[in-house]
């Protein structure tokens, strides 16, 4: 088989959401062949534990087999340092990046688990055994390495403190590119509502605070405010109670209320709104407002997360605020247009994305070490 291309292997035990966008966009647009070992989204705890052997065996058949990569990506629901010692034991030396979409560190749990620390481990393990890092903010950045730093101080009896920086040096924030394509090709509606319509657009889970939200609209729904909702997102076998629970207080005002599947029909659903809100209690960088915004959607977000990076103050609010905010902006036209969006999304498109990922990678897949390749004396 040749080898004169290039070929990075694509490793995603958790196929789904933003995890998958992010990859098919890279695998489109980074100029190198991909091939790609994928699981479905689901039971990220299983992913976490036990990805690492599952790829690992695919792996060994794919070397065995004569099939050369130069180098892995993965994500964070691989355990990266059992990744490489199981693949070392067979002799196979494949350079390895992490793109990491979320820490356990930083991640809110819904009940105190006290098995937690066992993924927070994970993630550092796999840190110190990935030879380049990619975060996808520097929020996310900060509070993994803020983390690492905070359990290592529990080592009392052991001197580790110096694995931070060793985990900082090989350390980067890139955006994620987002495929704005069909937002851009959606037109506005014609006949829009009379009322501003409020979109929802985040997963149907509990770090996404859907209870903050759907109160201060209840609030405004009660204080005779006129609005349209528009609520989407994507949804799991365990839902919060407060959905069914707005969806029938909030009858009079609903446009739409669920899981929207084509992607066509979310681009023309969100250019129906005009402001976009997150009450999320963790955000590592925030794809679906970015996407509402582009649609010509004037954000509404916490004052704090990643999305102190990516949107200016007047998008802000403190957590006491929500209510007027929102409710000044129902009383006072919101001014928003497509070209705002425009301006505070450009840096997040692809086009503006994706040198910085070839730039990331290429020490990888031009490194002289073979990778994936079978040693038999092993």
């Amino acid at each position: 088989m040749s080898t004169s291309k290039h070929r990075l292997l694509m490793i995603e035990p958790y196929w789904g959401g933003s995890h998958r966008a992010f990859l098919e966009g890279l695998r489109r647009r980074l100029g190198v062949e991909c091939g790609l070992l994928t699981l479905p989204p689901r039971k990220w705890k299983m992913r976490m534990q036990l990805s690492a052997f599952w790829a690992a065996e695919h792996i060994e058949k794919m070397a065995a087999a004569g099939e050369r990569f130069d180098a892995a990506l993965c994500s964070t629901f691989v355990d990266a340092a059992a990744l490489r010692a199981r693949l070392c034991r067979r002799g196979i030396h494949l350079p390895l990046a992490i793109y990491f979409h979320e820490n356990q560190f930083g991640y809110p749990g819904q009940v105190e688990d006290p098995g937690r620390h066992q993924f927070t481990a994970i993630n550092f393990a796999s840190a110190l055994a990935a030879d380049t890092l990619a975060f996808n903010s520097r929020y996310n950045m900060e509070t993994f390495l803020d983390g690492i730093r905070q359990y290592l101080k529990k080592a009392a009896d052991m001197d580790l403190a110096h694995l931070t920086a060793v985990v900082s040096a090989k350390s980067r924030v890139l955006y994620p590119g987002i495929d704005f394509d069909d937002i851009d090709a959606a037109p506005r509606p014609t006949g829009k509502p009379p009322a501003p319509v409020i979109v929802w657009n985040h997963r149907w889970e509990h770090d996404k605070n859907p209870e903050r939200f759907f109160r201060a609209l209840f609030a405004l729904s009660e204080a005779g405010l006129d609005f349209g909702l528009i609520v989407m997102g994507e949804q799991f076998a365990t839902c919060p109670e407060i959905f069914e629970v707005a969806r029938q207080r909030l009858s009079g005002h609903i446009l739409h209320f669920g899981f929207v599947p084509s992607r066509r029909e979310y681009a023309r659903r969100l250019r129906q709104g005009d402001i976009v809100v997150s009450t999320a209690r963790q955000e590592f960088f925030g794809i679906a407002v970015l996407e509402a915004v582009r649609a010509g959607c004037r954000p509404l977000v916490p004052d704090r997360l990643a999305y102190r990076e990516l949107y200016p103050a007047q998008f802000r609010y403190r957590p006491e605020t929500l209510f007027p905010r929102l409710k000044g902006l129902l009383e006072n036209e919101c001014s928003f247009s497509d070209t705002d969006g425009r301006k505070l999304t450009r840096g997040f498109a692809w086009p503006a994305i994706i040198s910085d990922f070839r730039r990331w990678l290429a020490p990888l897949l031009h490194n002289d070490t073979p990778g994936g390749y079978i040693d038999n004396s092993v």
